[in-house]
């Protein structure tokens, strides 16, 4: 069960980006359906579980949360319009995990072992190769996709998800304590950037079918929690990001996103370097 727990984030997140992509809808509807359907989520996980304490450090900390992944989600779901689901979620979900751990081995500090650096980074190259591997293109590419804007942006998001995940511990939180306060974090930001916008129907019929989106957001980001209690970090991380392997074959199989025989080659390959990677690193968390 407790493994079965542990695949719940990977097929909540995974299908989070084909379930988005179905409903469509400016990115921005996108993301503040899946910041109405947080905020509603963890106002009933309130009920159940009060912060601890309520001070500066978690204000702060929470804003900041929900602010860099309004950032990182928006420039995300902006990139699946540039180049796709099966391209994107491999890209990000690599730069994410070299982040983190990047993060990790130098600020807090987790590498101490000689074992921990050595499979360390031999994960991080593994990582680094799948990326390159997963936006192979070939010359002749259709028009509408514009590959080197959407590594940009993709690198961007990456950045505002790294934040996303990193803030909690500089601030020393606990992650339930964040939930709903990090929350209302999301939706201000979003109305803040609805109202900046020359179009500001943000609260059209888009926005509210992508609550539906929020709900694979929402449900895997509570089950990742409760998934690193029961098994602990190493395991719960690991088999989280295995969501890569689902919205990947997603937006193969379900959206139907075109590739050559050789672009499916390499992406394949590079989403193996990249999961086992992943697995590396969850090693060096035992």
């Amino acid at each position: 069960m407790g493994y079965l727990l542990a695949l719940i984030p990977a097929l909540g997140w995974g299908f989070q980006s084909i379930v988005m992509q179905k409903i469509g809808g400016k990115f921005t509807n996108k993301v503040m359906g899946m910041a109405m359907t947080t905020f509603v989520f963890a106002v009933i996980i309130f009920f159940f579980k009060h912060p601890t304490t309520v001070n500066s450090n978690l204000i702060i900390g929470s804003f900041l949360c929900g602010l860099f992944w309004i950032v990182g989600q928006l420039l995300q779901v902006k990139a699946f319009d540039l180049v796709g689901v099966s391209m994107a979620m491999p890209v990000s979900t690599g730069e994410q995990l070299l982040g983190t751990t990047l993060m990790g081995a130098l600020y807090f500090h987790e590498w101490q072992s000689g074992w921990q650096f050595i499979l360390g980074i031999g994960a991080l190259a593994f990582i680094i190769v799948g990326i390159y591997l997963t936006t192979y293109s070939n010359e002749k590419k259709e028009k509408n996709i514009n590959l080197k804007s959407g590594l940009i942006v993709l690198t961007i998001s990456s950045l505002g998800l790294i934040g996303y995940a990193v803030i909690p511990r500089i601030f020393d939180l606990n992650s339930w304590d964040i939930l709903l306060p990090q929350s209302i974090a999301m939706l201000i930001t979003m109305f803040i950037i609805a109202g900046v916008q020359k179009n500001r129907k943000i609260l059209d019929v888009k926005t509210w079918q992508n609550m539906v989106t929020g709900i694979f957001f929402a449900i895997a980001n509570i089950a990742i929690l409760f998934s690193n209690e029961v098994n602990g970090v190493a395991v719960g991380y690991t088999l989280s990001q295995l969501n890569v392997i689902v919205a990947t074959l997603g937006g193969l199989l379900i959206l139907h996103e075109k590739k050559s025989k050789r672009e499916l080659f390499f992406t394949l390959i590079g989403l193996v370097l990249i999961v086992v990677g992943a697995i590396m690193i969850g090693a060096t968390k035992e």
